[in-house]
């Protein structure tokens, strides 16, 4: 058994028997509703304390179960937070505030463990206390500190092969939920096209995505897509990307397990010869996240919510 402490793995002495380590498993399943057989090797769930279950059985591995669980340690629930904890700079903390009250639509990016999550959550402690926000996911991830939220996640098919509700059929069903607000955890699939639809309709919204970059994550949100269908081309998605996506904020794991933004990206509504236009507003240069724009392409969202961009812009951090 391995034990991740400040981003470091960690042998530990403690042994579990292969029957105590099954025994284990089926506790913590009781109260997700999911089940892991022969027929379904792999089963992803949230355990009641929100930390994530995630159990692979053979023969898809090799000889013994491998169980992993993620636990979450709320260290940060507001971009206040962030700024203490070193991720954020207390100029780009304000920007990000002004810009999720704004309205602006908000991509998150970022490697694995590389703090999205939580990065969401505290993006969405900036949304107005009478906005009704609907959260979409895989598993239950986010804990918004709001009062009006309705949280949905997936549902995996029963033994017979029924009953299995995808991410896109919940991007569908939280449009007739009358949101002020949409948050889907991570897209990794063609629900990224009905997120997009969703957004092109005037709804705000935040979603995370894997990336190396904020770049890597502006090419990511325009191929996945594609995977809808063949009738859905890239002349239809990188337009509605750049009519839809405002900002990319990009998240990294550095070393010792610290989490830091590296990159806020804006886009703008220009396309040419396929790639969207695109200035960083953040970047981070020499451990320090600066400044690098005086304005930003979606400065009518922010007119229309009542705030100056460019004197927030201009504030010394």
């Amino acid at each position: 058994m391995y034990v991740a402490r400040n981003g470091e793995s960690e042998l530990t002495a403690l042994s579990l028997s292969e029957q105590q380590v099954r025994d284990l498993v089926e506790k913590m399943l009781k109260s997700s509703g999911r089940r892991l057989d022969l027929s379904s090797p792999f089963v992803d769930a949230s355990l009641p304390d929100g930390s994530r279950l995630h159990v692979v059985i053979p023969d898809v591995t090799r000889k013994h179960w491998s169980v992993n669980i993620r636990k979450f340690i709320a260290r940060a629930s507001r971009l206040e937070h962030l700024v203490e904890l070193g991720t954020l700079s207390p100029q780009a903390s304000r920007f990000l505030g002004a810009a999720v009250a704004s309205g602006l639509n908000i991509l998150v990016s970022g490697a694995t463990q590389a703090g999205k999550t939580t990065m969401l959550n505290c993006l969405g402690a900036s949304i107005g206390p009478r906005e009704r926000v609907i959260t979409v996911e895989e598993i239950f991830e986010l804990r918004l500190p709001l009062r009006d939220v309705v949280g949905l996640q997936c549902r995996q098919p029963n033994l017979e092969g029924h009953g299995e509700i995808p991410l896109r059929r919940l991007v569908k069903e939280a449009l007739r939920m009358r949101p002020d607000r949409l948050v889907v955890g991570e897209v990794r699939e063609a629900e990224c096209l009905d997120m997009l639809i969703a957004l092109n309709s005037g709804l705000p919204g935040m979603c995370s995505v894997h990336a190396n970059s904020a770049h890597d994550a502006v090419t990511k949100i325009c191929t996945l897509p594609l995977l809808a269908g063949e009738n859905i081309s890239s002349s239809f998605v990188v337009p509605t990307v750049a009519s839809c996506i405002d900002l990319v904020v990009h998240c990294a794991r550095l070393t010792a397990g610290r989490r830091r933004v590296t990159e806020i990206m804006a886009l703008g509504r220009r396309v040419e010869n396929g790639v969207i236009e695109s200035s960083h507003v953040f970047r981070r240069v020499d451990g320090i996240l600066e400044l690098t724009a005086s304005g930003m392409p979606a400065e009518e969202k922010f007119a229309a919510a009542g705030v100056d961009v460019s004197s927030l812009l201009g504030t010394n951090a």
